[in-house]
């Protein structure tokens, strides 16, 4: 599995070439960016054009960018009124200004070589329904239009407390539409507060092509650093790794844990030990 390290760790500051340089000596493989305007600023060309620099100067290959989940912008305070994107809200309105938000942030592949871009379908609380599987099907196929030339596959993420973003609405999505193309980016810790993980794997393994990995103690979704929280490392590495097509492992964990005990460089290194030992275990105990 390609080692990979999000940038929603350094989420509270302005990225920049610095933070890139911090994560590279980590030992991280490849790098995702998390696509918010005080952190990422997508629609700033200056940021954007830094950001390419680096990623062109250096072997650490930009693997993917989250799309924004809110359209601030970066003068916005944190506890910013900005309204959620989510392409697939009730009002047409809203399902436009949240496609052309996302768009902006495609845009960004013009310079930044990410080759994934991670993509939410609702937010917390929105239901299913034949009509919203009608408008997860236009928004996906209309980002997945613009996207395709600018070289990126969008890959969609299971979420909780959203009946869209579950695994089975999210594969049957997949299958109506008949989006060969598209992927699923399996988020662990969501999967651990929803139906749990090896059910999501079970239902998605095929079309997994990234996962993001963080732990929680089942009550919220903390992004805490793997083996701190109550999800079953063991069962959850064998899973993935009889997966056909092994995906990216993304850590995204939480800002608030940006200086961990020790140097981020080592609790990165202690934390991939920690997942291939359990990897291991998990491989000779056998799944249940």
């Amino acid at each position: 599995m390609l080692r990979a390290i999000s940038t929603h760790i350094f989420l509270k500051h302005r990225l920049h070439a610095g933070h890139l340089d911090t994560l590279t000596k980590t030992g991280a493989e490849a790098i995702e960016i998390f696509g918010n305007r005080r952190h990422f600023d997508y629609t700033n060309r200056a940021q954007v054009k830094e950001i390419g620099e680096w990623f062109r100067a250096n072997p650490t290959p930009a693997w993917a960018l989250h799309a924004p989940l809110r359209a601030e912008s970066e003068s916005d305070s944190e506890r910013s009124s900005a309204p959620s994107i989510n392409v697939v809200h009730v009002e047409k309105s809203r399902r436009i200004d949240s496609m052309d938000e996302v768009k902006r942030a495609l845009e960004a592949a013009e310079q930044v070589p990410f080759s994934h871009l991670i993509l939410h379908l609702g937010e917390r609380g929105d239901t299913w329904s034949p009509r919203t599987l009608e408008h997860a099907m236009t928004a996906v196929e209309h980002l997945r239009a613009f996207a395709r030339p600018l070289g990126v596959q969008i890959l969609l993420e299971n979420l909780e407390k959203n009946e869209v973003a579950e695994p089975q609405n999210l594969m049957e999505i997949l299958s109506v539409g008949h989006f060969d193309d598209i992927g699923i980016c399996l988020d662990v810790g969501h999967a651990h507060l929803g139906d749990g993980i090896l059910p999501a794997i079970d239902t998605m393994g095929p079309r997994i092509r990234s996962v993001h990995v963080h732990d929680n103690l089942g009550d919220k979704d903390a992004h805490l650093w793997p083996g701190d929280g109550a999800i079953a490392w063991p069962e959850t590495m064998q899973a993935l790794g009889v997966l056909a097509k092994p995906p990216a492992t993304v850590l995204e964990i939480h800002p608030t844990l940006e200086n961990p005990e020790g140097t981020l460089s080592d609790r990165f290194q202690r934390t991939w030990e920690f997942l291939d030992t359990s990897g291991s275990a998990g491989g000779s105990a056998g799944r249940e």
